[in-house]
């Protein structure tokens, strides 16, 4: 069963007060101790009421009201969501919010997360259900798995360099926990690596030569923050490498540019800027041709 913390506001935080780099600790710790443990689903402070806004309906009517808001005691500063067996374990929990936070002085509301089993069955409740499934189906992250021949070591440290991540897992073949199945000359190739760049990341591997083929009939696609960024990035790319299409601008984009790198890898480079293009209608996305 889920169960919602809420942390009450006071008047630090509607005054937006930055919680100190103790706090910080305490409460990233607080959180790393529930993830390990399994229970931790989210969790976000909330700016003060001053950001925020209101709206109040009227028969139907919508009007709109702008922060602050005076009542601080009813307003919320953040929240943490957690997923127990018990509402006991989720007050075990609850109990052991960091004394650091307002001193010792926080004031904690913690309300059950209703499920589908507590609605009555029906019409209503199969448009939830049916949202669910299909919120259940998509992947966490859709990417290419890129196959190098022999240089996927190389690839990954230059791909981290030029995008910002970081190379967190690569694994030889000689390492394999089981035999891997190549040649002596293959046992210092990789067998698998994983980059991460912030919540997206991209993996690979060096594919056996009898399994290898060079890479043909996609793209890997970068949309970058600004023109520059989409130039750099185009220019390290094509560097020992083949252009297909010089960077410029298009109809859809202020830079676009297509490049091969010298790894065999193919990308696109992207950076919209404030070009207009048509796009498909979103709201109508969810309809028949969504399904």
């Amino acid at each position: 069963m889920k169960f919602m913390i809420i942390r009450k506001a006071d008047p630090h935080t509607e005054a937006s007060v930055m919680p100190g780099q103790q706090l910080l600790m305490d409460m990233g710790r607080y959180n790393e101790a529930m993830a390990n443990a399994g229970v931790f689903v989210d969790g976000m402070g909330l700016k003060a009421s001053a950001f925020g806004f209101r709206v109040d309906f009227q028969n139907g009517k919508p009007t709109v009201i702008d922060g602050p808001f005076a009542e601080t005691k009813e307003l919320v500063a953040g929240f943490t969501l957690i997923d127990v067996a018990s509402r006991e374990e989720a007050i075990e929990w609850v109990k052991r919010w960091p004394a650091s936070d307002a001193d010792g002085n926080a004031r904690l509301e913690v309300r059950q997360v209703f499920g589908m089993e507590d609605f009555e069955p029906g019409e209503g409740l199969a448009v939830h259900e049916a949202l669910g499934e299909r919120l259940g189906r998509r992947p966490r992250n859709l990417g290419p798995y890129l196959q190098f021949n022999g240089h996927c070591a190389d690839a990954f440290r230059f791909y981290a360099d030029l995008l910002g991540g970081s190379v967190d897992f690569m694994m030889t073949f000689g390492d394999s926990p089981e035999p891997a199945g190549v040649g002596d000359h293959w046992q210092s190739k990789i067998m698998h690596a994983h980059l991460t760049l912030g919540d997206q990341y991209l993996m690979g591997c060096d594919a056996p030569e009898q399994w290898y083929q060079k890479p043909q009939g996609f793209s890997v696609q970068l949309q970058m923050a600004s023109a520059d960024e989409a130039e750099r990035a185009f220019a390290a790319l094509a560097e020992g490498g083949t252009v297909r299409m010089p960077m410029a601008e298009t109809f859809w984009a202020k830079r676009f540019g297509a490049v091969v790198d010298r790894f065999d890898i193919p990308w696109m480079i992207n950076f919209p800027g404030d070009v207009e293009v048509p796009m498909p209608d979103r709201a109508g996305a969810t309809g028949e041709a969504a399904k």
